[in-house]
């Protein structure tokens, strides 16, 4: 039944598909299609706005329209859909991918001043996995690390990963923009809570769709309740950094 009720309308020509929206909706009505923030169902939309202070296009506001009444049945269905497909993503435990593993890191830096053709430096990972969905609360390597948070992309981008920002650091590679928020925000707040981290760095891209990472750590964190140095650091496609901070 349709009636007239509050309602979030996005302008399309404001959204960047950043997907920050996505991250704090907690009935999961908003998602990235074609790279917009759409809303899925009107009656997953409860019209409260908690999504409208997170977005940095200001494309996002409260309306007042006909629709479908907000329906908290549907909305417990569709999380619980949600959850089931994230477990159907799972890795089996078998996977060579998911055996946790650690290793003495060589010395990322050894080969700066050999020319560019004949550099040859040692990788600074010190532990394995990598992926933040594969990665276990418990793994050891995480137990009172300070913790580098990487977009998928920075590896590719910037060259001097190892050398200037791994080096003694856990790392945890996801991509925000096509990786399942919630669950991050969820395995970040069990490794918060277990692991006595010492400090994070998240490294995005300078793209919008980076830019859901560190509120994800952060999220993850005040779940938590914990409060850890948190430092963002932004590369630009070029490979160089634009800001830390």
């Amino acid at each position: 039944m349709k009636v007239t009720r509050k309602i979030i309308e996005i302008d399309e020509d404001r959204c960047d598909g950043c997907g920050n929206c996505v991250i704090s909706c907690a009935e999961g009505a908003l998602k990235i299609i074609d790279g917009k923030a759409r809303v899925m169902s009107d009656n997953l939309c409860d019209g409260l706005g908690a999504c409208i202070g997170e977005c940095p296009q200001d494309a996002l506001k409260i309306i007042e329209r006909k629709a479908d009444e907000f329906d908290e049945e549907a909305v417990a269905h569709h999380l619980e859909k949600q959850a089931a497909a994230k477990e159907k993503q799972t890795m089996p435990c078998g996977c060579p991918s998911t055996q946790i593993l650690s290793f003495a890191a060589g010395d990322g830096c050894q080969s700066a001043n050999m020319p560019k053709r004949q550099a040859k430096s040692d990788s600074a990972l010190t532990h394995w996995p990598v992926q933040i969905r594969l990665i276990p609360p418990n793994a050891p390597f995480l137990k009172g690390a300070d913790l580098l948070v990487v977009a998928d992309c920075v590896p590719v981008a910037f060259p001097n990963l190892h050398c200037d920002y791994l080096d003694g650091k856990t790392v945890m590679v996801g991509c925000p923009k096509f990786d399942d928020a919630q669950s991050y925000i969820d395995k970040f707040a069990d490794i918060f809570e277990t692991a006595q981290i010492k400090s994070v760095t998240t490294m995005v891209m300078e793209v919008p769709c980076c830019s859901g990472l560190p509120m994800i750590v952060q999220k993850g964190m005040e779940k938590a309740g914990a409060s850890v140095p948190h430092k963002q650091v932004t590369i630009s496609t070029r490979g160089k950094v634009l800001e830390e901070r």
